[in-house]
């Protein structure tokens, strides 16, 4: 997982790392720190924050995770960010699939 410099998401990160362990429930998560990739990230997030910020009050996971996966779709459409084989990275669970063109 990349994040920014503050403590705070590395605190709260470690803590479930510290869980993962004790548990030995999934992979730990791997925190890095560099600031180039958070802002990679974060300029590909605008396009999804810009669009979900007037759609309010999602009354189901499910539809908020399919509107959503809808919208990096779109995005990833525009952009022509798809595998040889013509599916989608997104995968079946979250509502991506194969692309017909």
């Amino acid at each position: 997982m990349a994040i920014d410099k503050s403590g705070a998401n590395l605190a709260g990160l470690m803590a479930v790392n510290v869980i993962l362990k004790f548990t030995g429930m999934g992979r730990l998560v791997t925190i890095r720190q560099v600031k180039y990739l958070n802002n990679i990230l974060e300029q590909d997030h605008r396009f999804i924050k810009r669009i979900t910020a007037p759609i309010t009050g999602f009354k189901a996971i499910h539809s908020a995770a399919a509107t959503i996966a809808g919208i990096e779709v779109a995005h990833m459409i525009r952009k022509d960010q798809f595998a040889a084989n013509g599916t989608t990275p997104l995968g079946s669970d979250a509502g991506g699939g194969r692309i017909v063109r």
